[in-house]
């Protein structure tokens, strides 16, 4: 497997320098295409939150400023845009259709401006992309990108590349694997296959606490030396802590700078009432993290 196209959604400009870098940084491993998508208002989704009882002029005022809005946040992406391609030396191309940028042959980048129902936008595009670069969610109400990270899971079959505030300075020199021996986990690993590959370290970590009737530790090694990845395991946990705090400690521990995991082993719903590792991580880590569903 070789990732040859990447993905990088961006709703607006929060810590959208770091997921730039990180999407830009693997792009460049690879030989690889950077699209860029940004997903404007769509006036059929604004037109039924303007509520019944308000005049004409009102409804066509709140039109008008969404409109501005979204044309300014479509501005300071594609400025982001620019600024970063220029800076880094990455040949710009042009698209015809949003699936099909001409002359991808090695490292290049496009923009991708669409409006539409953004779940689909995104999950659509992300279908015929080999990984999504995303920023961190904000736990403190980031909503859009939160929807789009769960579309990208749930509807699209792509691993996910999430990217904290303020990135590494290094990216998959030093991977850690988070096993629970689910099917979540295993598509995570195929995802990650192309970077592991290249890893100057590889660890295993496991814990009783946080295994699922499936594969072991030592399985997941075996399989991985059948792709000449040598890896270590480490057994991680504690009395005292939850799972994704000790098993994010771990990886700091090791010094790693990426971490590859299944999401939502257990239901979305039972994680946001009761926490769980994949919310842990999201909300918590501070290294780069590879996730799928």
């Amino acid at each position: 497997m070789c990732i040859r196209r990447i993905l990088l959604p961006l709703a607006g400009m929060s810590h959208a320098e770091s997921a730039l870098g990180v999407g830009g940084a693997i792009a460049r491993m690879f030989d690889a295409h950077l699209a860029v998508l940004h997903v404007g208002t769509d006036m059929q989704e604004v037109g039924p939150l303007v509520g019944e009882g308000l005049s004409g002029a009102m409804v066509q005022d709140m039109i008008a400023s969404a409109l501005k809005e979204s044309a300014a946040r479509l501005n300071g992406v594609r400025g982001l845009f620019d600024a970063f391609v220029t800076r880094e030396q990455i040949p710009v191309v042009a698209v015809d259709s949003p699936l099909s940028p001409v002359g991808m042959h090695g490292l290049s980048a496009s923009f991708i401006a669409h409006s539409g129902h953004t779940r689909s936008v995104v999950s659509f595009q992300a279908r015929l992309s080999d990984i999504v670069v995303l920023r961190q969610p904000n736990p403190e109400g980031d909503v859009s990108s939160s929807d789009t990270l769960h579309a990208i899971l749930f509807e699209s079959g792509r691993g996910v590349v999430i990217v904290p505030p303020v990135a590494p300075p290094t990216i998959g020199k030093r991977i850690c694997i988070g096993w629970n021996g689910t099917s979540e986990a295993a598509s995570a690993i195929h995802h990650a296959l192309p970077l592991l590959k290249r890893a100057e370290a590889v660890h295993i970590l496991h814990s009783p606490a946080y295994q699922r009737p499936g594969p072991e530790a030592r399985h997941v090694r075996s399989f991985l030396s059948l792709h000449g990845i040598m890896a270590n395991i480490h057994e991680f946990g504690s009395d005292s802590r939850p799972v994704g705090e000790d098993m994010l400690d771990m990886a700091h521990t090791l010094g790693a700078d990426m971490m590859v995991m299944g999401a939502y082993s257990h239901s979305r719903l039972r994680q946001m009432i009761l926490g769980g590792v994949t919310r842990h991580m999201l909300e918590n880590s501070d290294i780069i993290v590879i996730m799928s569903r």
